[in-house]
């Protein structure tokens, strides 16, 4: 099928249909380059203005950048294609798809590889390194995108060819690679994975004393460049080593995969345009989203229901924690105990752990780089517990819901905040039809949903008690038992907020609710 092909993993290219297709200027080069590393993404025009000309953007820039824009449309369009710059609201974007830009077929390759078998992993792997042509955007001549951009690609190099190596490793090609190992840990001396495959590598090929030299040399490395020793890892590489541990000739095992989501939800509804909101992060680096709401308005149950839907999207797994950011049994959850949840579902036990809460955010960020996974960040407290918990490189999509708006993570990451309202009434008579069925509602149907101010948890409480009630209606349920229903209650409030008639709601979202004095009042 015919289609585009980006190329930015080393010199930019551009080819359509396996033709070569030429870009113009320097000036539109940087234009393209800048397009394409926001992909899918609105780049304003005084963005734009300020990679092409740096720190000296010239009279009447934004013209000439419309002018630009124009002749790349026109050379794209060219090649046979319909040209994918699109202009947006005071910007452009570049649509393109995942199969279209090498940087992110590098992260498809890499994320099957990590849920293959060892053979068909270091195969993948190896086609994903082969797309790596040398520097990143060589020939771009905006100094500031090279230096914000070139840094993350080269690290998702780095990672990839440490997991390609781990891969040769478990596969008992340990001598094979041990001179890439050299020439990795030379042109990396301070990345100490590196150096602690060439040891092991050296070791399980009988090279013990040249093992142990290593470990020496990095040692040394380390002290005159950083005045630090090494980490945890090599440390105990080196006691192995000196012991002769057998732990060191035995195959890797395959990093388990985490399976942390819970089960979704009952009696969940409508929501349209909250999941269409969540279904864009799909196509977003980074894609996070923040899910804001009072107490009982589902927050958790959208997030569950919406990842459940779409779990083939995470092929690396998912991440999940309760965070008890409004728990009043008490304290909220400290960052550093959920990235120690975290590694756990890694496989990792306390004691492989690094020590420092620091590494261990470190060895967490580590784990997901690169990966398709979800994590969930359910009922978060404020953006300091939020901001230790986001990955370090985009590839990862992360819901939080939380009761406050967490501007801190919506500005400083980009994230889409998603405000939850109550149910419409159509959607709350459809909960209760769903939960008791039309004949016990017919009555009394938009009563209860009016009592319950269209709050899911609430119609889910007055449906679970109705159920148990065969011989009363679940209007005078949800009236504990007498009284009539009030107007609709809280017209007048923030989107979000509870209505006035719900008085309290269970802190904990996956604690059962215990209603008091009226079913609604939970």
């Amino acid at each position: 099928m015919a289609g585009f092909d980006f190329r930015v993993l080393g010199p930019l290219e551009v080819g359509y249909d396996g033709i070569a297709v030429t870009v113009g200027s320097a000036r539109q080069r940087t234009l393209l380059a800048v397009l394409l590393m926001r992909a899918n993404q609105v780049v304003s025009l005084d963005e734009l203005v300020r990679y092409v000309w740096e720190e000296h953007p010239t009279t009447g820039a934004r013209t000439t950048v419309q002018n630009y824009v124009m002749r790349l449309r026109n050379t794209l369009s060219g090649a046979g294609g319909t040209s994918p710059i699109i202009t947006a609201s005071d910007g452009y974007l570049i649509s393109v798809a995942e199969s279209e830009l090498d940087v992110w077929r590098l992260r498809e390759l890499v994320a099957q590889a990590r849920a293959a078998e060892p053979e068909l992993a270091s195969k993948l792997l190896t086609e994903a390194l082969d797309l790596w042509r040398g520097n990143p955007l060589a020939d771009i001549q905006s100094e500031t995108l090279r230096r914000e951009v070139a840094p993350r690609l080269t690290e998702q190099l780095l990672s990839a060819t440490e997991l390609h190596v781990d891969v040769e490793l478990g596969l008992s090609r340990h001598n094979a690679i041990i001179g890439e190992l050299r020439d990795l840990t030379l042109s990396n001396p301070l990345r100490e994975r590196f150096w602690a495959q060439l040891i092991t590598a050296l070791y399980r090929c009988g090279r013990q004393g040249e093992a142990l030299q290593a470990f020496q040399d990095v040692r040394r490395v380390l002290a005159e460049e950083l005045g630090i020793d090494p980490g945890p890892e090599l440390v105990e590489l080196h006691r192995q080593v000196l012991a002769g541990d057998p732990a060191l000739t035995a195959l890797a095992t395959r990093q388990p995969l985490p399976r942390q989501l819970p089960p979704p939800a009952g009696g969940f509804v409508g929501r349209t345009a909250e999941l269409r909101a969540l279904d864009q992060l799909l196509d977003r680096r980074p894609g996070i989203a923040v899910i804001t709401a009072g107490g009982g308005f589902g927050k958790t149950s959208l997030v569950l229901r919406w990842a459940h839907d779409r779990i083939d999207r995470f092929p690396d797994g998912q991440l999940f924690v309760n965070l008890r950011g409004f728990d009043p049994s008490g304290p909220s959850m400290l960052p550093t105990s959920a990235v120690r949840g975290f590694l756990e579902a890694f496989g990792l036990t306390p004691a492989s752990m690094p020590a420092e809460p620091d590494a261990q955010i470190a060895l967490y960020r580590s784990l997901v780089a690169d990966k398709r996974m979800l994590i969930v960040l359910d009922n978060a407290s404020d953006s300091s517990q939020v901001q230790p918990l986001l990955p370090g490189s985009p590839g990862c999509t992360v819901l939080v819901t939380s009761r406050s708006r967490l501007s801190g993570v919506i500005i400083a990451h980009q994230a889409t905040p998603v405000a939850l309202d109550v149910l419409g009434e159509d959607e709350a008579q459809e909960l209760l039809t769903d939960q008791l069925g039309a004949q016990r509602l017919t009555a009394e149907q938009a009563a209860v949903a009016e009592l319950c101010a269209g709050l899911p948890l609430a119609l889910n409480i007055v449906a679970a008690r109705a159920a148990k009630k065969n011989g009363l209606s679940a209007g005078r349920v949800g009236r504990g038992g007498h009284g009539r229903p009030a107007g609709r209650a809280g017209r007048r409030r923030a989107v979000g907020q509870p209505p006035r008639r719900i008085k309290k709601v269970p802190t904990t979202p996956w604690a059962a609710p215990r209603p008091r004095s009226s079913a609604c009042s939970a």
